[in-house]
């Protein structure tokens, strides 16, 4: 009984920071459920979609002029990070902690299109774009562009096969864009 009413006081304490920080996003859609408590988000340079869940424990870092941009439709499991930036490790004469200045490579936007799974303990590296449709398997360290609807997994993530034949592909489209635009005429 203690525990069910510590879980009720938990989950309305996270609702109510949520809806306070969506406000803290460059952009943020309709429906999207993540939880400030216990992650990090560099809110100013994020832009949501709608429909939208970021599991626990989640690390969104960027700076500059880099950001995370999530498309709508996008589910994250737990303990997933996305880093948009590095160290400037260049400069001969100095220690890497000291360096300040950056280079125009340093800092990179990733991108995750619409109708995505980020599995849990995903690691996604700076200038990655997930296109359309795909799946990263649990664990996975992406260091390069997904393909549309495509299944990778693995250090590093590489694409193990599609999720459907390309007609599948074609008709999947065709059903979601009909039935989103027949949500749209509502």
């Amino acid at each position: 009984m203690i525990f069910k009413i510590y879980d009720f006081f938990r989950k309305a304490i996270n609702r109510l920071l949520m809806y306070s920080a969506k406000k803290n996003f460059s952009d943020c859609g309709k429906n999207v459920v993540f939880y400030p408590v216990d992650s990090f988000f560099s809110y100013d340079h994020m832009i949501v979609g709608s429909d939208v869940f970021i599991g626990h424990k989640a690390d969104f870092s960027a700076a500059n002029d880099a950001q995370v941009i999530i498309g709508s439709k996008v589910m994250f499991g737990p303990s997933v990070t996305i880093m948009c930036g590095d160290h400037n490790i260049r400069e001969v004469g100095q220690f890497m902690y000291d360096v300040k200045n950056k280079n125009a490579d340093d800092d990179i936007s990733v991108i995750i299109k619409d109708d995505v799974w980020i599995g849990s303990n995903v690691t996604i590296l700076k200038g990655v774009k997930i296109e359309e449709g795909s799946v990263i398997g649990a664990g996975s360290v992406v260091t390069k562009s997904i393909p549309p609807y495509s299944i990778a997994v693995g250090n590093p993530a590489r694409v193990i096969k599609k999720r459907w034949s390309d007609d599948k592909i074609k008709e999947h489209i065709s059903i979601v864009k009909g039935a989103s635009n027949n949500r749209s005429e509502e």
